[in-house]
Parts: structure tokens; sequence; C-alpha cells
């Protein structure tokens, strides 16, 4: 007995076996398998202290997308997962909870500290991961890396002393951005700006001789205890006279210099700014063109250091308040003026970053720099959309050396010792080096590395690289890297030029960059917001098909979209049509089956619908071919619901209930062919859905269509005569529904139908499709002919190219009814006319009536007198 689909679908009925049933048939495992072809992805890997997040859904449904398609097209497909050791916001977690216990770092040592650190990865770290499976990720699960696990680790040491060996990693001080919340440094790409309303403080500063005093505006008042110059530009005639003479610094009342330096603007402000080589990049180079001292006034946590008695201890804008106070009570302070300014922020805790110089770990970028953005310029490697090659430039031309040091213990700790004896310094892929001057233990260094440094590798170090492994040799480089825009400056950069540094090629050939999934009022989802959207609290509501089916339709490449629960509800609709569409043919299969392989003879409607799947197999495939996964997404759609269900299915609904019919295995052969490769075509974004009818079609439990293969185009399915004898008739199905629509006709209400042509062509596609014409066109009888009688007098005409459809009116409507019916209607709309008439003739409602109630009211007499004006002449037409 054949297996059926149960009435309703449930996608919590499916989704989770059929989940474990891929798993445990290793359909989602990839071998080296020279025969085959490769197409890999990285998964960019989550953070362990994550839960997913729509821009997880996103993310991971386009590569899924991606991975099915190809390994359905008999690609090796490999689609490598892991995770991310987050060691700024992994490490803040930990922190945290031990704070509710009483404890700091500090209490117990770095080795206790990780102790707890890899406890709450094992409890917590897995989390994201069960989650990505919710989604349907088809993902190598036998392959899941993490970044710190052995092989990643390896990875990490013999890049840093490779680069250090030749000089691209020192160790130096130099500005760098502070966080002095996570109280680590932290990379450019990590800071974020936003505009912050603000001050200028117009300051005055006394020249040393007595001779004058020079003004000067500042953001910063608080630095000021740290300048250490003031500056003016070399071609500014008017401070010519100041340079090299010296000022008094405001309240710490030290002499410093005044510099020229073509880094001043002398449009802006005054044309004098304050030099503070310690919190400021800018300043900084000035200070080195300089040879200025440098004077840190803070603290980690950005408080006044204890050199500063009157502020010492106070938080950096506690302190402005004070110094501000103080400027203007010893005369220093001009004015005040408001300006807003952008401001650098820690993308991880949102406090504003402090410019501090500090001894740091740094990569040289230049050299690396070069190489990454010839390759994309080549087309060694491209974006889609192609205009973020210009974020990708932009980022790499203006890159400044990269601080990869963090202040942090969970992370790669750096791979470089000190000799505390002897003070020698070295680097080494050993755990536990001796110093070889003078044979004593050596002392790592203890910061740890920025955890984009170990993610940069990833797309080689999870093939197994620095080893040279048959899977570094056979699925490297990799095939497609999927990610949002946001992170091209962290990531997608940092692997390029990383990749092509240690394995002389480009990590992918693809970047396919979307966009953020935004609220249905088009805000960024965030906690503050408190706008974020669950994506499990979906897949328990609508089921992962709807979701994914949803996160995809209407998505373009690079665009952000919004995303509404109406939609959600749309795609779980369209996931209910194809079940019911599905159950209905499987309703109608005989027992013994249909064999696809042999094609029986076709009639006009069956050709058509074989044909335009034939279109749509082609274009789909094409489409996925160009990233366009949104425009394919709806053309499968459109061709299920539209055409194959809306039109097709009621199309044959007359063949399969005749068993008189000649053509009903005709009818039969098609459906279940078409559905069995519609359902293909789906597969790669509803893969739920898809599998459970796919195997109850094929009566076959132990099969999976995420193994069939992919639909192909074929010449002898190119059905085009027969597919425009089909249009036409539809065309004129939609004429006669239309028009029945407009004289409110009950599709219970059938007539006779007269298609009236000279062209014998026409009159013969009318012919031999009358069946499922007379069924789709509301007729009891079709009758075809090349004039039109007299009895056709007082019918109603749809015309049509070469053919006019003639349908007697006395069939659509009864016509005793009919007057009665719009006689009422007259009656009704006479009296909201004279009502409406009143009021907008009554001077009291006009004088005192909002303007919109009055423009309203004017709306509603305008519908009203349409309405009559309409019903009159249905009136007259009948009386007549």
């Amino acid at each position: 007995m054949k297996k059926e689909l149960e009435k309703t679908y449930n996608p919590s009925d499916i989704e989770d076996r059929l989940y474990q049933k891929w798993m445990d048939k290793k359909y989602f495992h990839a071998e080296v398998d020279r025969s085959k072809k490769p197409f890999t992805i990285v998964m960019p890997p989550p953070n362990i202290t994550g839960q997913l997040h729509m821009g997880h859904a996103l993310d991971n449904t386009l590569q899924d997308i991606l991975i099915r398609y190809k390994r359905m097209q008999g690609f090796n497909a490999l689609w490598v997962p892991g995770t991310d050791h987050a060691s700024i916001a992994t490490e803040a977690k930990i922190v945290e909870s031990m704070r509710a216990e009483g404890i700091t770092k500090e209490d117990i040592g770095r080795d206790g500290f990780l102790e707890r650190a890899w406890e709450w990865k094992r409890q917590y770290g897995g989390r994201i991961v069960s989650q990505l499976k919710k989604i349907g990720s088809s993902c190598d699960w036998d392959r899941e890396r993490f970044t710190m696990d052995q092989g990643c680790n390896e990875a990490v040491k013999e890049v840093f002393v490779n680069l250090y060996n030749e000089g691209l990693i020192y160790r130096g001080e130099r500005i760098i951005n502070w966080c002095p919340h996570c109280l680590t440094s932290i990379s450019d790409a990590e800071v974020e700006h936003e505009d912050q309303a603000g001050h200028f403080w117009h300051l005055r500063y006394e020249l040393s001789d007595g001779s004058g005093a020079i003004q000067l505006a500042t953001t910063r008042p608080e630095t000021l205890l740290g300048d250490t110059a003031i500056a003016v530009n070399p071609k500014d005639e008017r401070y010519a006279d100041y340079v090299g003479k010296t000022v008094i610094l405001p309240l710490v009342h030290r002499e410093i210099p005044v510099v020229a330096d073509d880094y001043v603007d002398m449009e802006f402000g005054t044309g004098v700014v304050k030099i503070t080589p310690a919190h400021d990049p800018n300043d900084f180079e000035v200070g080195l063109r300089h040879n200025l001292p440098i004077i840190n006034v803070m603290t980690d946590d950005a408080k006044i250091v204890d050199e500063y008695e009157a502020y010492a201890g106070m938080d950096r804008y506690e302190a402005r308040k004070k110094i501000v106070e103080d400027l203007e009570k010893e005369g220093a302070l001009v004015k005040v003026e408001d300006h807003d300014h952008n401001v650098g922020v820690c993308y991880r805790c949102g406090v504003t970053v402090e410019p501090r110089v500090s001894e740091q770990w740094f990569v040289k970028m230049k050299p690396l720099a070069e190489p990454a953005i010839e390759a994309v310029k080549k087309d060694d490697t491209r974006f889609v959309p192609e205009y973020f090659e210009k974020t990708y430039f932009h980022w790499l031309e203006n890159i400044r050396d990269w601080c990869i040091s963090r202040q942090l213990w969970w992370g790669h700790q750096i791979p470089a010792f000190y000799c505390d004896d002897c003070g020698e310094m070295i680097v080494t892929k050993e755990n536990e080096p001796v110093c070889p001057k003078c044979g004593k233990k050596m002392r790592q260094d203890p910061d740890t590395l920025d955890t984009w440094f170990s993610s940069a590798l990833w797309p080689f170090s999870t093939l197994g690289w620095p080893n040279e492994t048959e899977e570094m040799d056979y699925f490297y480089p990799t095939s497609t890297l999927v990610t949002g825009y946001d992170i091209i400056p962290f990531w997608v950069m940092r692997m390029m030029f990383s990749g092509l540094k240690q394995t002389g090629k480009v990590p992918f050939d693809t970047v396919l960059i979307h966009g953020l999934v935004r609220d249905s009022l088009g805000r960024k989802m965030s906690k503050s917001l408190g706008n974020g959207i669950d994506p499990l609290e979906i897949i328990d509501s609508y089921g992962a098909d709807a979701l994914r089916f949803t996160l995809i339709t209407g998505n373009a490449p690079g665009n952000d979209m919004r995303f509404y629960n109406e939609r959600v509800e749309a795609s779980r609709n369209f996931a209910n049509k194809v079940w019911n569409a599905s159950r209905f043919i499987m309703m109608n299969l005989p027992d013994e089956g249909i064999d696809l392989n042999v094609m029986p003879e076709l009639t006009d409607a069956d050709k058509w619908i074989v044909s335009s799947l034939n279109d749509v197999i082609k274009d789909v495939t094409d489409n996925l071919d160009k990233y366009e996964l949104g425009i394919a997404a709806d053309k499968i759609y459109n061709f299920i619901w539209e055409q194959f269900c809306d039109w097709y299915i009621e199309m044959v609904k007359p063949r399969l209930w005749n068993d008189e019919d000649e053509t009903k295995a005709a009818a039969l052969w098609t459906l279940k062919m078409v559905l069995t490769e519609a359902l293909k075509l789906l597969h790669p974004y509803m893969p739920f859905v898809t599998e459970e009818i796919y195997c109850t079609l094929m009566d076959d439990s132990d099969m999976s269509i995420m193994v069939s293969d992919w639909p192909v185009y074929k010449t002898e399915y190119d059905f085009a005569e027969e597919k425009a004898s089909v249009e036409r008739i539809k065309e004129a199905v939609k004429g006669i529904r239309n028009m029945r629509s407009q004289m409110n006709v009950p599709p219970s209400r059938k007539s006779a139908v007269y298609v009236v042509s000279q062209s014998e062509e026409v009159r013969s596609i009318f012919e031999n499709n009358k069946v499922f014409f007379a069924a789709l066109g509301y007729a009891n009888n079709v009758v075809v002919t090349d004039t039109k009688d007299d009895s056709l007098a007082d019918a109603v005409s749809i015309l049509i190219h070469e053919a006019a459809i003639y349908i007697p009116f006395a069939e659509l409507v009864d016509v005793a009814k009919e007057i009665e019916r719009l006689t009422n209607e007259q009656k009704k709309l006479a009296g909201e006319l004279a009502r409406s008439e009143k009021m907008l003739s009554n001077e009291k409602f006009i004088s005192k009536a909002p303007q919109s109630k009055i423009d309203e009211e004017i709306a509603k007499q305008k519908k009203y007198q349409d309405m009559m004006n309409q019903v009159t002449e249905r009136l007259e037409a009948l009386t007549k």
C-alpha cells in the first residue's frame, strides 16, 4: 500500500526527524574525491557567547541554499562549520558571572580563569550549533572546528612566528584604540563611529614672553593636562612670528613650544591646535615629527592619573567638568560653542574609545595589503555585488598597522617569551622554551591575540594547514564566502591578505555580501530598542522552511531587508499550498506507480506545463549561478503556485476524474514528473517540506531529495507551439473570470461560452482543449465557430488575439432579480448622496469642521456618485 501525506502540514512533526535522518546517513559529510569537482564554503564562525539571531539565520540560509544546490549538481560540496572563541565577549561574560560570586580574575589567577573559560565553553559553546541545526544547516558537523582548538592554535603560532621572522610583526610603542570598559586595546576595524553632541571650548594660551596670547578650540579640555605643544600651519602668515616661541599651559603652567606642521588646517577654527601626543592619533604623529614628549594623563579605566592632584581619580568626563570650571576661574576660557562631532566607540560595549600610547604588538600592513588589493583588481576574487569592492579597497588603501595584542586572558596567548634574568626576548612555537643565552626558564607575554587574527586563517586552518593535508590540497581555495557587509574590514580583507601570504592563493573566488535584517520599521534590531525577533520562536510557530523562504524572497545581495510576520505567514501558506497540491496528486496516482523515464503522448496542456517547467529550470539555474537567490526563489514560487497549482492542476482535474479519458495516463505522468522536478528546485530553500513530500512521492523513506540530481534543461521539453496555444486559452479564461467578477457572477453559475474566430488555427486550439477550457471558464457548453450568431446580440464579449469570446447575458444573471437588486442599490445610493449634499451645503459644518473631515466627505460624495452612475448605466442596459 502506497504511503500518503498527513492531511495537514505540521513542520514540528517532521523537521527534527528529517534532520536526524540526514545526519545519520552522513549526507552532509564530504571526503576528498578526485572524481568530483569540489565546492567549499567555510561558515563565518559565530561567537560561542551567541544565540541564534536573524543575521545568523539569513547568513546560514544563504550558505545552505548554495551548498544544497551544488551538492545536487554533483559537486563534492563541503560546508565547514565552527565557532569563534570571541575573546572580549567571552571574557566579559565570565568576569560578569564571577562578579556575582564576589571574585575577580586576579583572585583565581590566569590558570584558574582559563579553567573556568573552557568549562563555560563546554557548557554554552554548543548552544548556537544546535540552533543552527534547527534552521536546516547542512554542514559537515564531523569537521566542526573551534578557533582555539589545537589545529587552529598551531596555525596561529605558525603565522605569528613566520610574520615576526620576516619583520612583519613587531612590538612597539604606538597610539592605539583603548576601551576603558573592556580594558583592552582594539583595532581600527573594531571602532564604530557615531555622532555625539559636544562642545568647542575656546581657550587662551599666554605666550611665555608676555607678548600676548594665542587662542585655540578643543573638544577635549581634559586632555589639556598632557599637551606638549601647540601647532600652526607653516604657511599661515598670521602665526609666522609665533613659531619657535613658547606658551604657558593653562592650569598646569608648563612651558610648551609653538610648532609649525602641515597637519594643521588653516581654515578650521583659529588655525591653531593643541598637541597631546598621548591621547590623539594625529597629535601622536605630529609629536614624532617634532620630537615632543608623550605625557599620558589617564589610567586604564580612563581616570586622571595621580600626578595631577586636583583631578586625580576623576573619571574623564567628571574631570572635564572640573577642568572647564578651573579654566574659567583662571581666565583661560574664552567661550563655549555647541558642536556635534564624530566619536569612536567600542564595537562590543559602546563605550567611547580612548586613544592612548601603549606598547603593543602590531602587524605591518602595507606589504600585506598590496597583494590583497591586486588580487581583487585582477578578479582572482570578486565581490557580489561588485560595488562592495569600494569598501574593501578603501580599508586596505588607507590601512594603518594592525594592533593585534589584547590585554585579555581568554584567547591565543602571544608566542613571545622573555628572560627575566638576562632580558632576552624570543618568538617561538615552543610552549616552554628556555633562554638561548642563559638557559633560564622564560616568561610568556601575558597578552592574547586579537580574535580576528585566528579568524583570518579560518579558510585554511580548518583544512589542516600548516600541515600538507589532502583536504588542503583538494578543498582549498574555497569557493564562496557568504557574509554581511559590516565585517568586510574585520574579516574579509584579513582573510584575503592572510590567505595570499600563507598559501600563495586567494582564500575564496567569490564573496557574496548580504545586508542586515531590520524590523518592520526599517530599524536595526537591538537589545536597546527591544525589537529583536527570535528565529527559534518563528520556527516554533511557522517552521524552519517558512523562515528560510521569508529571508530569501525579495532579498537582493548587499541590500538590507525588513522582517514582517505577515511575510512569514505567506511563506507558511506557500508550504501548505505545496503540501496540499502534492497530497492531491498522490491521492490520484495509481498504486502500481508511474515510470517517469517513459514519456507518454502528451496533450497541449501537458506540454505547456512541461515546457514552462523547462524554462524555469533554465532560469533558476542561471539565477543561482549568478547568486541571484531571491530572484530564483520568486520564479520557483510563481511557477509552483500560479502555473502548476492554480492552472495546470485545475486543467487536468476533469481528466483525472474520468476513467474513460485516454489522456488520463499522460496527466498523471505529467503531474508526478513536474511535481518531482519542482520539489528539487524548491529543496535548497525549503529542505524539510520538500524532503517529506519527495520521499512519500517516491514511496521510499530511505532515499533523499538532497542527494537527487538537480533538474537540467532539456531541448526535447521545449514545446513552444503548444505553450503558445495554452497561453492563448489562459488569456481567454482570464478575460472570462474578470468579466464574471465585475458582474458579481458566482462560480456556481455556469453558462455557454462561444468562441468566434476567423482563424482555423485558433479554432483548432480551442476545439482541442475544450475540456479544460470549459472547467476553467465556468462553461457548461463550449461552441467554437467562425461566425457570430444573431442569438448572441445581447451577449457579453471578451476580445483576445484573433478571437472573441461571447457569453449570453441571460445565462450569467437572472435579469428580473438583477433589476430588483440594482433598483434597491440605486435607492440606497440616492439616500447617501442626499445626506452628503446636505452636509456639504451646511455652512456651519463647512466653517467649523476640520479640513480633513470636509475632504473626507467630498471623497465619499464622489465615490457614491461614481457608483450611482454605474448602477444607472446597468439598469438602462437591462431595461432596454
